[in-house]
């Protein structure tokens, strides 16, 4: 990795050329292979990782032993960064769901970073007003929607972040099992299943493996309503 990438990640598109190799010259390395945690609930956090290659799930474990899946991060994203400002320890538990590489910053060197860049307190502001935003809307949907309008609405997502195009249709290697996606919409392994059927027998969807290939996105984007 070089230190274009960081340029590329909102968070420090305020930087110019120097800056970057600077910052980037503070970065450490960090492969995960699939199922391999990055950080576990209640760990100390002093550092902020960014996603080079590869997805990361953050996932919650209940009192009941239940494991809830709070989102999929890929390319771009960074993870850690709420601890920045409380100083708590790790609230989820990251885990790799396919080989992934990140850079890991120390918190320190990022608020000396910050201190002289204010524009980045804005765009940490700003990514921070996305995911509040999108955790309201999940919340919404887990009292308004159904299970198939959730599970429609998870794969849209998936595509818009991690789909191409192809002649069929758009093509997205989410890398998650039926567990894992049943986790991310908040139901049962068994109910979403039976929703992935009935858009598979509909001909919207075509899935393969942990991968999925959307068919009709109108059809998709009216179930998720």
């Amino acid at each position: 990795m070089d230190a274009n990438i960081i340029r590329k990640v909102p968070l420090f598109e305020s930087l110019n050329e120097a800056d970057s190799v600077e910052i980037f010259s503070k970065m450490s390395e960090v492969s995960l292979r699939r199922g391999e945690a990055l950080f576990e609930e209640g760990d100390e956090a002093n550092n902020l990782f960014i996603v080079a290659e590869g997805k990361i799930k953050l996932g919650h474990t209940t009192s009941d032993g239940r494991e809830n899946l709070l989102a999929i991060l890929g390319p771009g994203d960074i993870l850690g960064e709420l601890t920045l400002f409380d100083q708590g320890k790790r609230s989820g538990t990251a885990t790799a769901v396919s080989s992934t590489k990140l850079l890991s910053l120390d918190h320190k060197d990022l608020m000396q970073l910050i201190d002289t860049h204010p524009g980045m307190s804005k765009s940490m502001l700003r990514d921070l007003a996305g995911r509040l935003r999108r955790t309201n809307t999940a919340l919404a949907d887990m009292v308004f929607s159904d299970v198939p309008g959730r599970v429609a609405k998870a794969l849209l997502d998936l595509a818009e972040r991690f789909g191409s195009r192809t002649e069929d249709g758009v093509h997205v290697p989410h890398d998650l099992t039926q567990e894992e996606l049943a986790q991310l919409v908040g139901a049962s392994r068994e109910t979403v299943n039976k929703s992935l059927a009935e858009f598979g027998s509909r001909g919207w969807i075509r899935l393969e493996g942990r991968a999925v290939t959307l068919l009709n996105i109108e059809r998709l984007l009216n179930r998720a309503k």
